[in-house]
């Protein structure tokens, strides 16, 4: 594992591992409920799942794992500035710690994976970069990671990079280079999702116009609710929705006004929101957090603020970072329970809610997988 991964996982907690959390839904007429949940396909865009390459989990951290319902995730590889050696390092602590958990974890390499994993009681594990380093300007590394496993990647981890800008980039940005629209071409051929959730509006516009494939933005916030770099705006929505995308909701500082920490009602602000602009078919969830609650401790908290003064000493550090990645509310493994009650609350209907837990990105994830390479 990489140093940027291992500094991550260190604020992951298991003292609240092990409950089995109640739902609560409120009787309704049949085609208005939605899927009950350990019948649902719960899919996060974003996620940080406990997994070491040193061994099997404890019995309490895998029990808190599975309490999630969860049926596969998106984890990051290599961090956000990984390079080659060390990403590939770090595919392979990924494949030891899955190996180390057969039980608990799958590998995700195909779209009818999802219903395996569904079907085997286990969580799916989809290998992604956010960072670019690792391809070192080469599009010939896109097929070495496709082979090694890797199912999205995206152009620029908020910075310049040598594909496209990112959304700290100085503005007006250059956007996207003619080597990014290679890098698209080849990932639309060998079937690996494109995600620009780091990527600037004038690069993602680009990008989603040279896809012959849906993009993906697979954890962000919404910039008509909140000014932000990081979240989108409505235009970038819409030209997402046209290709047939899916926007991830997360649950970063950028929901909210820095330094609050955001609150269940800032989520629901952002991904209603996003439901309005998108429809009811693109638009999931992407949490950009630990999937066990976050330890709020101060030995904790110490080390949490090192990270993010080291990541805004090295220019990749978005305004506001501070406030830790999770929702009052949703710091929990079954984060997806509480915003499906939320949701239907809030009137929402089953079949809305079920494509937001996971139905929206399985479909995304299985059109764009499908390899024409020769």
């Amino acid at each position: 594992m990489t140093p940027d991964r291992r500094a991550f996982l260190k604020t992951s907690s298991v003292l609240a591992a092990g409950l089995v959390f109640a739902r609560h839904v409120s009787a309704a007429a049949k085609d208005s409920a939605p899927t009950p949940y350990a019948e649902a396909i719960v899919i996060d865009g974003n996620l940080v799942p406990p997994l070491d390459d040193a061994g099997a989990l404890d019995q309490t951290t895998t029990l808190a794992v599975k309490s999630s319902g969860l049926t596969a995730l998106k984890a990051t590889i290599g961090g956000s500035a990984g390079d080659f050696a060390q990403t590939n390092a770090d595919i392979d602590g990924f494949d030891q710690g899955i190996r180390a958990n057969p039980a608990l974890y799958m590998k995700i390499e195909q779209a009818a994976d999802f219903l395996l994993a569904k079907r085997s009681g286990k969580i799916g594990i989809i290998y992604s970069f956010e960072g670019v380093e690792m391809l070192e300007a080469k599009v010939e590394r896109i097929d070495h990671f496709r082979k090694r496993g890797v199912r999205v990647m995206q152009l620029s981890y908020n910075r310049p990079s040598p594909f496209a800008s990112g959304v700290l980039s100085p503005q007006p940005s250059a956007g996207l280079t003619q080597l990014g629209r290679d890098a698209i071409q080849r990932m639309n051929t060998l079937g690996v999702s494109l995600d620009l959730s780091h990527c600037d509006e004038t690069s993602t516009l680009a990008a989603l116009a040279a896809s012959s494939k849906p993009g993906l933005i697979t954890h962000a916030g919404c910039a008509a609710v909140m000014a932000h770099p990081r979240n989108k705006s409505d235009a970038v929505l819409r030209a997402m929705t046209s290709k047939g995308g899916v926007v991830g909701i997360y649950e970063l500082a950028f929901l909210a006004r820095a330094p609050q920490q955001p609150t269940l009602d800032d989520y629901l602000r952002h991904l209603t929101h996003a439901l309005k602009i998108c429809g009811e078919d693109h638009v999931g969830i992407g949490s950009d957090a630990l999937l066990m609650p976050f330890d709020t401790s101060p030995e904790n908290m110490v080390e949490w603020n090192k990270d993010i003064a080291a990541r805004k000493a090295s220019g990749v550090g978005a305004p506001g970072e501070g406030p830790p990645p999770f929702v009052i509310g949703l710091n929990r493994p079954d984060r997806y329970r509480v915003i499906a009650d939320t949701l239907v609350r809030h009137g929402y209907k089953g079949r809305v809610i079920d494509k937001i837990l996971g139905l929206n990105f399985q479909r995304v994830f299985a059109e764009t997988w499908i390899s024409s390479a020769a």
